[in-house]
């Protein structure tokens, strides 16, 4: 029997089996009108007429929208009805699961995005034609579910498919489960040296805004978007026994700590997630949050920092709401409001968006207005996500952040027609790179003219107002994508023709697409900063030479190089995870046999700042396990990267990074003629502190 196609003929007769019902505390609901472009007007369900007799009210009806699913073998339907209810947006889906013995395996997803829904006193039918991951020959649908009184249980939501010919196939009777659309388990832990109590509740009549005043917690907020987040009870805390001097996260301390001390983490795609409630983050307290689950099995973690949110005042209250759910957000797989033609498949970007997913200093009319209309909710197109998103592009740990984004178009290279910005943003490089080399760009933005101009300092591609585009040998267009974006707070300065530009640097050699140099040959590289006026400036078109090796060590160390867990150990500048260990195994060989070959440079620099810093794990047991800094070893390491001949230099931007951190080492072993000789070389004349550098 062909068990291949779940909505096919020879699955007629599954039964619902036996089910124990959910009763389901029902508030009044009215049906409004779906407001999103690409949703449909959803009919309302009309309310029977008053029967003749005494006058007595007519009982109430249940509403129909919710979770059902079906028993039985060898496929399980779970089915979301979205007709009625709070904000419906007309629309029915649902994931199939294959039962075979005890085991249950995904099978694939569905979606009716404009269904004919039909009411009656008894039924409520809904037809159309569904969108499937997997092909079938019955692609129509019917889903038929009694109207109930409110003081009855829920019926059963009977589904039929057929063919376009109207053929019967398959029917599934399911079961109603739930109001909500999905439920998730939401672990979240505490760091024990946050300053300020961790975000409870607020009340969205404390300021203006544009919704009704209720009390919202982070559970209740994804509530209202149909979603359930589920305490997972084990809310701990995480001792900072030995804090070290920096006291901060960088990117593969909270990668590394993830691994082991979410309780739930599998590398496997689960409805659970994790959020840590930390101080600061080694970027400072810009930096709000970050979903820094973005390798192996993606979107299962995501990180708060209280030294930017931290507060009691109805302010600082409304910012922590909206910066835990927006990072959850992400591991829902939802992109930012301005970035979502950068989804595959692309989406339309929405800066004016009223929603938990843009950021409030960007709206174009201004941060209070943004807070002052804002109804504390997603989007009409991210509450489909979020409801009928098809499984893997929805669960965490499944499909990648964005789903792979590309910019499959040559207009990314394209100059601009018009450019009154008064900005102009540079990349440069070498001209060549060796085959294996990391490709690090220089980043400049600068003021064109005197006129003043209010600008955001934040080029780097790691926080998502910058894009590179980048177009390989064979002309394909790539978007660079960071392995980890990070969500930074309101900044602003003001920049004219004789102010120091805003200069960063930026290894784009691999990111979630992996290693995008990965052949010799020609390619070009664009970057469009987004500015805060709503600008797109467009950088020089910058080309890049990646040569042929030369030799026969050439390829064993750019072999040595292009390994995924070097990769990742280049994008974090080292780490000391056990998950990245063949990474540093690969440049320590890089050290110990091609010591004096040109790229033992790089092994050295991300070697010496690792060892220069406090790296902290969370243990199984849920201890810190903290290690201290290796200052000897990181001025062995950085010592040679500073004073590199030219011909295996690091870029001037890395390479004062390099210096800073030689003359932290230096400075911390109480060599501080060696500390001050090394700040003096490096372009700005920085103080020598750790919170200054």
């Amino acid at each position: 029997m062909n068990r291949t196609d779940p909505n096919g003929a020879d699955m007629v007769g599954i039964s619902a089996g036996q089910h124990e019902w959910t009763v389901e505390e029902v508030v009044q609901m009215r049906i409004g009108e779906a407001t999103a472009a690409e949703t449909p007007t959803v009919t309302p369900i009309p309310v029977p007429e008053k029967p003749p007799g005494p006058a007595l009210p007519p009982l109430p009806k249940r509403t129909v929208s919710g979770r059902y699913r079906s028993n039985g073998a060898p496929f399980q339907l779970e089915l979301r009805v979205d007709v009625d209810r709070t904000h419906p947006l007309g629309k029915v889906s649902g994931d199939y699961y294959q039962i075979a013995g005890a085991t249950v395996t995904y099978f694939g997803s569905l979606i009716v995005d404009a269904p004919t829904i039909t009411v009656t006193a008894t039924n409520v039918v809904i037809e159309g034609t569904g969108k499937y991951t997997f092909t079938t020959s019955y692609p129509k649908i019917r889903v038929t579910i009694p109207r109930a009184f409110i003081i009855q249980p829920a019926p059963p939501a009977t589904v039929q498919f057929f063919t376009l010919t109207g053929a019967a196939g398959a029917v599934y009777v399911c079961p109603f489960v739930s109001s909500m659309f999905r439920t998730v388990l939401y672990e979240r832990d505490l760091v024990s040296d946050v300053t300020t109590p961790p975000f409870s509740s607020y009340n969205t009549g404390s300021l203006p805004s544009g919704g009704p005043a209720r009390v919202l917690k982070v559970e209740s907020a994804y509530a209202e978007a149909g979603i359930e987040m589920q305490d997972a009870g084990t809310w701990d805390t995480v001792p900072m026994t030995e804090e070290g001097p920096d006291a901060a996260w960088d990117n593969a301390e909270l990668h590394a700590s993830m691994v082991k001390h979410f309780s739930m983490w599998k590398d496997e795609p689960q409805w659970k997630v994790w959020e840590l409630v930390a101080q600061k983050h080694v970027l400072g307290p810009g930096l709000l949050g970050i979903m820094f689950d973005q390798q192996g099995c993606q979107r299962q973690g995501c990180a708060v920092f209280h030294a930017g949110l931290g507060g009691a005042t109805p302010d600082k209250l409304r910012l922590q709401l909206f910066c835990y759910v927006h990072e959850l957000g992400h591991c829902f797989n939802l992109m930012h409001s301005w970035q979502k033609s950068f989804a595959t498949p692309p989406g339309t970007n929405r800066p004016s968006a009223l929603s938990w997913m843009n950021y409030p200093w960007l709206y174009p009319a201004g941060e209070a207005s943004f807070w002052n209309a804002f109804a504390f909710a997603f989007d009409d197109g991210e509450l489909v996500h979020v409801r009928h998103a098809f499984r893997n592009n929805i669960i965490m740990g499944g499909n990648p952040f964005g789903i792979g984004a590309g910019m499959q178009d040559s207009r990314a290279f394209a100059d601009p027609i018009a450019d009154e910005s008064g900005l102009k943003f540079e990349i440069a490089a070498h001209k060549s790179f060796a085959y294996g080399e990391p490709i690090v760009l220089e980043l400049e933005l600068k003021a064109t003219d005197m006129r003043a101009k209010g600008v955001h300092p934040y080029v780097h591609p790691n926080f998502g107002l910058t894009k590179f585009a980048i177009q390989k040998p064979g002309g394909q267009v790539l978007l660079y994508e960071p392995v980890i974006e990070h969500c930074v707070a309101a900044k602003a300065i003001r920049v004219d023709a004789i102010s120091e530009p805003v200069t960063d640097s930026a290894y784009i050699g691999f990111g979630k697409g992996g290693f995008y140099f990965d052949q010799p040959g020609l390619y070009s590289v664009r970057a469009i900063y987004n500015a805060l006026d709503g600008s797109q400036v467009v950088s020089n078109l910058l080309k890049v030479r990646v040569r042929h090796p030369a030799s026969a060590t050439d390829e064993d160390v750019a072999d040595l190089f292009l390994g995924e867990e070097q990769g990742m150990l280049l994008y974090l500048l080292g780490s000391d995870s056990e998950s990245l260990k063949r990474g540093n195994d690969a440049f320590d060989l890089v050290l110990d046999k091609y010591a004096k070959h040109p790229l033992a440079v790089y092994a050295r620099l991300l070697k010496g700042i690792n060892a220069g810093r406090v790296f902290k794990t969370v243990s199984v047991d849920r201890k810190l396990e903290v290690r201290k800094p290796k200052h000897d070893h990181s001025i062995q390491m950085l010592k040679p990267v500073v004073d590199a001949p030219e011909a295996m230099a690091v870029d001037r931007i890395t390479l004062d990074m390099a210096l800073r951190r030689l003359a932290l080492a230096q400075d911390a072993v109480g060599d501080k003629a060696a500390a001050a000789a090394s700040m003096d070389r490096t372009r700005r004349k920085t103080e020598l502190t750790a919170g200054k550098m």
